[in-house]
């Protein structure tokens, strides 16, 4: 590693065909966009996937397994339905004249199926690399912190592309704050951080600029789906807040009006992760890796929550 560059483009230098996947679900796709231009940019192969909230059940696009279906511009929910961030987006790359598809997996799912579901797209895909992207900062809550936000979907991801057998496998963190609403301790956030730069699994941190080519793309996008969704994502509008210098108690949706925000520069910044040191923190990913069902991982969690003694109390970052 040397300051002229960033550790985790240096570790894909060798890489020629990269998947960039929303661990948590929703958004989180979106989270991973302005990495997935860049590297475009680079010459590399880069896809797309996302554990979706979308209704794939009754989704139209390419069966890869039980847990996995690929979709693009074409493909339809049932009417009155529109929540499809991934469908819209691949409408936005076809109004730049591309034709993509993303992967979507189900988030009724365990971690097997999902599993199942990767293995069939890094075989259509011939993926070596993989980065999980996070909107926001619960995906390295290890389990005995004073909150874990949401961490069902994310962990689910993190277990799922663990068990891979890829070469490479990152997880990035965007939007530093954005989780309080969900009880998140960032103290603990920044603990967790430090115990990964202690094992050589933390690849250090950068911003998103407005100037950047990559990040202007990413809001290009973003706007595009809000617009076709009419349903604006916190964590994205809190990202590109930051990203255009916003600050403090900034809405930019009404979502979040009854809530007090604080937009800030640290929520622009990406936090990379190699993914094997995140999975060998975590107090309970052995417990849920063979499960099928949504509700077994759930359930195991809030068991493991229940039955551990040492549960961390909350924690303000002193300064």
């Amino acid at each position: 590693m040397n300051l002229s560059s960033l550790p985790l483009f240096d570790e894909l230098k060798a890489s020629k065909n990269i998947l960039i996947a929303g661990a948590g679900g929703g958004f989180d796709v979106f989270s991973g966009l302005p990495i997935y231009f860049a590297l475009r940019n680079q010459g590399k192969n880069v896809f797309l996937a996302n554990l979706s909230f979308a209704n794939l059940a009754d989704a139209t696009g390419i069966r890869l397994s039980p847990a996995a279906l690929l979709v693009n511009a074409d493909s339809t929910l049932p009417d009155g339905d529109t929540y499809f961030p991934e469908k819209y987006l691949c409408e936005w790359f076809r109004a730049q004249g591309e034709e993509i598809e993303i992967c979507c997996f189900h988030n009724t799912a365990g971690v097997l199926p999902v599993q199942e579901g990767y293995e069939s797209l890094c075989r259509q895909w011939n993926i070596d690399s993989i980065i999980l992207a996070d909107g926001g900062t619960d995906s390295l809550m290890r389990g005995d912190e004073a909150d874990l936000g949401t961490p069902q979907e994310d962990m689910v991801s993190i277990a799922a592309v663990n068990a891979l057998s890829i070469k490479k496998s990152f997880l990035v963190c965007t939007a530093f704050g954005v989780d309080t609403h969900h009880g998140v301790c960032h103290a603990q956030y920044l603990e967790a951080t430090a115990a990964l730069a202690k094992t050589g699994d933390f690849l250090g941190a950068f911003s998103l600029l407005k100037e950047m080519k990559a990040v202007q793309l990413y809001q290009e996008a973003y706007r595009y789906v809000e617009h076709r969704m009419s349903y604006p994502s916190v964590v994205c509008t809190s990202v590109i807040s930051a990203v255009n210098g916003e600050y403090g108690n900034y809405h930019a949706t009404s979502r979040t009006r009854t809530s007090t925000l604080w937009i800030n520069p640290l929520m622009s910044m990406y936090w990379v992760y190699r993914l094997a040191g995140v999975a060998a923190r975590s107090l309970y990913l052995d417990l849920i890796k063979n499960t099928v069902e949504d509700y077994e991982v759930r359930e195991t969690i809030w068991k493991f929550r229940a039955a551990y003694d040492a549960i961390k109390v909350w924690q303000s970052i002193p300064v």
